[in-house]
């Protein structure tokens, strides 16, 4: 059920619930902020709270608030909920603690969420375990606690699983303007899409950031995805999970090396939803994307007074996927026009300090610089601190870079090498300006970076995963027939029950061949593989060296030009994940690899694979045979159609080695486990 946040989110009148700390601190950051609709405080027994009349009850209010916080206990939380619900309130928040989230420690969490949810029926609530939100754009925060923000009319929206570093977001400094910041809480009702959606649809909101700690609606994400594009409103995420202990351990490689944050990766970059690694990249990311969307091109251009600044950056960049291109003939002719003889031209530009405090010239110079094949200008400037030092002296670089992006139309920022360096109402004086302001050149880089990624083609829909938790191993041979029943090529092979049937088989197969104990994940790390045997006396001699009853004696493939691994794993949080990478004994070795979500295009899949470290390889290193790339497109879709017939049952699939020959692709080995 879809329900309109509207109300709960912009409203004019504001009722709390509660008479303690964090019920005063609502009211008060209400009227501090100069909420101009009504506030409403409710409570038993007090007549007044931080000045404004008291109502007894719900009942009691002289209209159905739009927006209520709830401050007491759980249970009493339950009839509030009921009461608003019945007068026809607009949504509230749900403060207390101790609902489903808390189920390991409190059995009952989980039957009073069902209650709160039937409570509050039509009406849309945030929570439970949530601090609410603030409005800065209108002044309405129903908000327990301090915050470091001011009123804004435009700017960005954010969402978090945690208030506490919602509290943190909201006392930063960077001069990014903030619209909104809204908890989420344990998102028993609205979930981060459903609230996402909602922020998308005020004019005044530029761009959406999300800081996410777990995908509970697929279906949802995909449709906050999809209204972001049609809006133009670019979305960046943090996704904790990226470590170790987060993953979700498995017996294959495909599973190790996807696990759960190759899944959420594939996710977003699929979405379109732009992923940073940390806080500080986030905002400044969000403040790019504010003042000036997705970026172009990775085309970056510096300029600073200083070699080592000039070197710093050219290193910075080096590690990000930004490029620096050279200067053209007439970058250099203006350059040299307003720098004079003396100064080396490049970009990164060290323009020395020959012009400083010129403004005329500098402007000159800045605007020289810029270039339709840039897709933004940084000047490097770390301004002194006020409090120690004049700073007056460095109002030159601001006013020539303000002039330098009005004459030319082209955009420009700026960046301190160190984020303390860049004081607040520079920053916000170059953004109202059209400047963007960045704190740190590494973070400035990584936004530039992460803003200038495309959007890729309008996804297909996921393919939703299941929740089933048990599996079993399909043996290799039964693996691979199953497997070649639709379409994947495989080799000649037998089961061998006893090594005295190997003997009887190993002619008829064929030499080379191979022979693998049977019942083994990792063969060739158990001694349970073979390769290259030439006579049936070494066949014989391998099966009885092996520490196994059972046999796949097959014949060995020639003309190998590379291994790839191909595997499916299904992530019930973010869909089925197709993971291509190198195979064989440089699965981890080298840990190359891509995912992807199911369904994959022909286009994601042939990017993933370029993308690879092995990649040329395929394509015929240095006069080398180039592998097939039809057939090993054609095996990839055949597992990727294999998933998609068989998703109600499939938890994981892995072809590894995938042979690669010049007119073919046969997988080798195959690893399959089928729900029961």
């Amino acid at each position: 059920m879809t329900r309109s946040l509207e109300r709960l989110l912009r409203p004019r009148s504001i009722a709390v619930v509660g008479g303690g700390a964090w019920c005063r601190q609502v009211v008060m950051q209400c009227q501090k902020m100069g909420f101009a609709g009504e506030i409403w405080p409710i409570h038993p027994k007090a007549d007044v709270i931080e000045g404004r009349t008291v109502f007894r009850s719900v009942d009691a209010l002289p209209d159905a608030p739009d927006a209520t916080f709830i401050g007491v206990n759980r249970e009493a939380t339950i009839d509030i909920v009921s009461d608003l619900a019945a007068r026809g309130a607009g949504g509230a928040v749900c403060f207390a603690s101790g609902f489903l989230e808390a189920q390991a420690e409190d059995a009952a969490g989980a039957d009073l969420q069902t209650a709160l949810l039937d409570a509050a029926g039509d009406m849309p609530i945030l929570g439970p375990n949530c601090y609410g939100f603030i409005n800065y754009l209108d002044g309405a925060l129903l908000w327990p606690d301090q915050h470091g923000g001011r009123r804004a009319q435009r700017g960005v929206a954010i969402i978090t699983q945690s208030s506490n570093i919602a509290i943190n977001l909201t006392m930063q400094s960077r001069a990014l303007p903030l619209a909104y910041v809204v908890t989420a809480g344990n998102q028993a009702q609205s979930g981060i899409s459903d609230i996402g959606l909602a922020l998308l649809e005020d004019d005044r909101v530029t761009a959406l950031g999300l800081h996410i700690e777990g995908i509970g609606n697929l279906r949802a994400i995909e449709a906050l995805a999809a209204r972001a594009r049609e809006l133009n409103k670019p979305i960046v995420a943090i996704k904790v999970g990226r470590s170790d202990q987060a993953r979700a351990a498995t017996i294959s490689h495909t599973a190790s090396l996807a696990g759960e944050d190759a899944g959420a990766d594939a996710l977003l970059r699929r979405l379109g939803i732009l992923r940073v690694a940390d806080i500080p990249i986030f905002l400044e990311a969000l403040k790019l994307l504010h003042a000036a969307g997705r970026l172009e091109a990775n085309t970056v251009a510096t300029i600073s007074c200083s070699g080592g600044e000039a070197s710093l950056a050219a290193d910075t960049g080096q590690n990000l996927p930004v490029v620096f291109p050279p200067l053209n003939a007439r970058q250099k002719t203006d350059l040299r026009a307003a720098l004079g003889p003396r100064v080396a031209l490049a970009n990164p530009l060290d323009y020395h300090t020959y012009i400083w405090r010129d403004v005329s010239a500098m402007t000159r110079a800045f605007a020289a610089m810029a270039d339709p094949g840039i897709a933004i200008t940084i000047l490097i400037v770390d301004f002194p601190r006020a409090d120690l030092c004049d700073p007056s002296d460095w109002d030159c670089v601001i006013q020539a870079t303000i002039a330098a992006a009005r004459e030319t139309g082209r955009l420009y920022g700026m960046a301190a090498t160190l984020p303390e360096l860049m004081p607040e109402d520079v920053a916000g004086h170059l953004l109202a300006n059209g400047v963007v302001p960045f704190s740190g050149l590494t973070e400035a880089l990584a936004a530039c970076a992460v803003a200038a990624l495309p959007l890729p083609a309008d996804p297909q829909p996921i393919l939703l995963p299941n929740a089933r938790d048990s599996a079993a191993l399909i043996s290799e041979g039964d693996a691979k027939s199953v497997l070649a029943s639709h379409g994947l090529r495989v080799p000649r092979s037998t089961h061998c029950a006893n090594a005295d049937k190997v003997a009887e088989y190993a002619d008829k197969i064929g030499y080379p061949q191979v022979l693998k104990g049977e019942g083994i994940a990792h063969k060739t790390e158990s001694g349970a593989v073979q390769l290259n045997l030439s006579t049936r006396e070494a066949t014989v001699n391998a099966a009885r060296s092996m520490n196994t009853e059972t046999f796949l004696l097959e014949e060995m493939i020639t003309g190998t030009v590379t291994e790839l691994l191909v595997g499916v794993v299904n992530d019930p949080a973010h869909g089925f994940v197709l993971t291509l990478g190198a195979g064989g004994t440089l699965t981890e070795l080298m840990d190359d690899t891509a995912s992807l979500l199911i369904p994959a295009s022909d286009a994601e899949i042939k990017d993933a694979l370029n993308g690879l470290r092995i990649a040329p390889l395929l394509h015929g290193y240095r006069g080398a045979a180039a592998a097939s790339i039809t057939s090993i497109l054609k095996a990839i879709h055949v597992v990727q159609d294999f998933a998609t017939a068989n998703a109600d049952v499939l938890q994981e699939i892995e072809i590894n080695p995938l042979i690669c020959t010049e007119t073919d692709a046969i997988a080798a080995d195959a690893l399959l486990r089928m729900a029961r």
